[in-house]
């Protein structure tokens, strides 16, 4: 039996997902936004994601005598919570780890492959950074992280706004 965090382990349904969290889409804006998942494929994907009930039509309208659907996120569905974390295994961890950074390669490559980067202007980077804290000092930490980023999540698209990824690894260092 396939289950919802099976269908999100694939790298274009991910990628569907992530696209539809902050930006209801119609199929063919979607397929714009994604620019290299063909229409059929990307079809049988949304419909695969509607039927587990991981997205949803939040919009109809008709246009040119059909009707246009506009997919959004069931964001309780499409959430791995503390209890999913918690109760994975070893191999579960290593399959959303695999899958969560083969998805940031994806991404990455479709930026480059966009042609004109300019990393400094683009405000991209990854780093990475060894920090010792004591775990009350990691809890403030990612607490302080949490408000700064939270505050940003309420901004709404708007023309002179870019929409930006921001992605986090957090893991103990394995020498320790």
């Amino acid at each position: 039996m396939t289950t919802n965090r099976d269908l999100l382990l694939h790298p274009i349904r991910l990628r569907i997902v992530q696209a539809l969290v902050a930006n209801p889409m119609t199929p063919l804006r979607l397929r714009d936004h994604l620019g290299d998942v063909p229409q059929a494929s990307l079809y049988r994907h949304i419909a695969q994601l509607t039927e587990a009930g991981l997205i949803r039509v939040v919009e109809e309208r008709p246009v040119r005598g059909v009707v246009e659907r506009t997919y959004g996120v069931v964001e309780a569905a499409v959430s791995l919570g503390a209890d999913d974390l918690e109760n994975a295994s070893d191999d579960d961890h290593l399959r959303y780890f695999s899958t969560f950074v083969g998805t940031l390669l994806s991404q990455f490559a479709a930026y480059v492959d966009a042609g004109d980067v300019d990393v400094a202007a683009d405000g991209v980077g990854y780093r990475q950074a060894a920090l010792w804290l004591a775990d009350d000092e990691f809890d403030e930490l990612i607490a302080e992280l949490g408000a700064v980023v939270q505050r940003r999540l309420a901004n709404e698209p708007d023309p002179e706004r870019r929409r930006r990824l921001l992605s986090t690894i957090v893991m103990p260092d394995g020498r320790a």
